[in-house]
């Protein structure tokens, strides 16, 4: 039995060695969790409103734009191309991130004003 040739292992079940092990799954992302520190949704003045809502009847598909708006207990910033505008939903679509207007803080689309944007 000594000069027996061992059996070959199946590349799946090599790799198996080699995968981290994690005795506690989901630890890291209840850790991350409870690290946020969640905000109340900022109120915007009327003044604020009408601006914002200069801005948003501005942007066309295609257009690069950087927006702040309040998910999930938190204000994100977003920049990218602008994919899609439902102005029925009024739903704002930057790359694959789907905002809802209502929840935009403020906006900026570059253009040629001095100050960078509109």
């Amino acid at each position: 039995m000594a000069n027996r040739p061992k059996a070959k292992m199946s590349p799946a079940d090599r790799a198996k060695q080699f995968v981290p092990f994690s005795p506690l799954k989901g630890l890291d992302a209840a850790l991350k969790e409870k690290e946020r520190i969640l905000v109340e949704k900022i109120e915007i003045s009327d003044e604020e409103a009408a601006e914002l809502s200069r801005k948003l009847g501005c942007i066309k598909k295609g257009m690069k734009v950087k927006a702040v708006y309040y998910s999930d207990g938190e204000y994100v910033s977003e920049e990218g191309v602008v994919c899609a505008i439902d102005k029925v939903f009024r739903k704002l679509t930057i790359v694959k991130t789907e905002i809802k207007m209502d929840d935009i803080l403020k906006i900026e689309i570059p253009s040629l004003c001095n100050d960078g944007y509109i």
